[in-house]
């Protein structure tokens, strides 16, 4: 008899072991990293940062610079520019515009923020995938503007900075199509009132990429860059902010 229970409660302790809904299979389950391959536009990377802010109570007459490299290695350059005034950075490298319309309402909406800084396009354009136009940046630089408008969020649309060629896909010759992408930005922001600020003409040379003193690779700009950038910038939101 007392062999029998001893082999009935063995039995059921081994069965427990292999059973696959066992604690072993849970802890397994647990140390499982979690798969963002459906997290297309990142919106996990400043996912946080913003449940912050909106905790802390967001700053009255905030900015929030939406864009992809250019704003994030801004950050990383001069992080006292944004640290000292109420500028929230959601620059996300490699970043198209689809992308930037995707975060729109986590990273600029749902801050509620004074206004807002578009800088779209130039990923687009070193894509190289065939199916990118002027008019399809566009498309969506104009759904992300009218979404801003509203949620009374003042709109400011850059002209792109000036690029001759990308370091990483010399196929690609965007000079032109950024000067007939910046044709068709201003022109938009003018028949909307909204706010243009030109990041082209002041980091421009004679080949119509950006100065060599100003920029790292052609396509970011380094501190000098950054610093010329700054004074377009605040002047710039003054205008937008004033705007009724």
């Amino acid at each position: 008899m007392k062999s029998t229970i001893l082999f009935l409660s063995l039995f059921i302790s081994t069965s427990q072991f292999f059973n696959p809904g066992s604690k072993i299979d849970v802890v397994k389950d647990q140390s499982k990293k979690e798969n963002f391959a459906d997290d297309w536009a990142a919106l996990s990377k400043y996912q946080k940062e913003n449940d912050l802010l909106r905790s802390q109570g967001i700053k009255e007459n905030s900015v929030v610079f939406l864009g992809s490299s250019t704003f994030e290695f801004w950050k990383q350059k001069r992080p006292e520019y944004f640290s000292k005034n109420p500028y929230i950075c959601r620059g996300i490298s490699g970043q198209i515009s689809p992308q930037l319309l995707v975060r729109f309402r986590q990273d600029v909406i749902n801050l509620k923020p004074g206004a807002v800084i578009i800088l779209a396009g130039s990923n687009d354009i070193a894509g190289n995938t065939g199916h990118v136009t002027n008019d399809k940046i566009m498309d969506n630089i104009k759904s992300m503007s009218e979404l801003a408008k509203l949620h009374d969020i003042k709109v400011i649309l850059c002209k792109y900075l000036p690029i001759y060629a990308y370091p990483w896909n010399k196929d690609i010759h965007p000079a032109e199509k950024i000067v007939a992408l910046n044709q068709l930005i201003e022109g938009y922001a003018r028949e909307n009132k909204f706010t243009i600020l030109d990041y082209w003409t002041p980091l421009v040379d004679d080949k119509k990429g950006q100065r060599e003193e100003l920029t790292v690779d052609g396509v970011h700009p380094n501190l000098a860059g950054y610093k010329i950038m700054e004074t377009v910038t605040d002047k710039a939101i003054n205008e937008a902010l004033k705007r009724k």
